[in-house]
């Protein structure tokens, strides 16, 4: 196996950045869920849908952040190896999103960039803070979004399947991320932080909804 060095990483990091935020660079490993034609929806539902997409892509951008960050920091081979394939497989997410938002003549978010430092950074701290909080990180930022998903698909008008299927496998994947990282051993995390993760959770949704 192949020895990075710290400069390595950082490279690595950075494409991987560009990967995630650069619009149509990041492609599915997996077929696109959404198998049902395309239905009529009126000009302020598709409006409100694509808005309910970008916060989810904006979500999934975030969600690479996080295992990007905790793979750089990660202490354990095994750990860092789980993080780097839970955002590979979160990248079916992202082009799912970005292929609804394109259909939905929409865009992804503006404030990605930011967003995306954010979690980075937080991710880092998470691994720097050890394996067991790592995991438990995962497991609190995958709850989250699951519970964001599950809102959307409420939100979202009848007739509209194609988004339906693709969050409905979302929230799949996530509470599947979840489980594996509790089952690992990752720990719950101090009150205060879950509080600070809802709370850039809610600012992320109310602005990428919009911008």
């Amino acid at each position: 196996m192949r020895h990075y060095t710290g400069m390595d990483r950082l490279i690595q990091s950075f494409d991987q950045a560009l990967r995630s935020l650069v619009p149509g660079a990041t492609t599915a490993q997996r077929d696109n869920p959404a198998h049902s034609s395309d239905t009529h929806l009126t000009v302020s539902d598709a409006r409100h849908v694509a808005g309910l997409m970008r916060v989810n892509h904006s979500g999934e951008v975030c969600a690479q952040a996080l295992y990007h960050g905790q793979a750089l920091t990660a202490k354990l081979p095994n750990v860092r190896r789980e993080m780097e394939q839970a955002a590979i497989e979160e990248q079916d997410h992202l082009a799912w999103c970005e292929d609804r938002l394109k259909e939905l003549d929409s865009h992804t978010s503006l404030l990605n960039p930011v967003w995306y430092s954010l979690s980075f950074g937080m991710g880092a701290l998470a691994g720097i803070a050890g394996d067991k909080y790592s995991l438990g990180f995962v497991a609190e930022t995958e709850r989250q979004v699951s519970l964001h998903l599950e809102d959307h698909l409420r939100q979202l008008p009848a007739q509209d399947d194609r988004s339906r299927k693709i969050l409905e496998q979302m929230n799949e994947d996530e509470l599947h991320h979840r489980d594996t990282a509790l089952n690992a051993g990752g720990v719950d995390l101090p009150y205060l932080v879950r509080m600070t993760m809802t709370a850039i959770s809610k600012l992320m949704t109310k602005t990428s909804y919009y911008i």
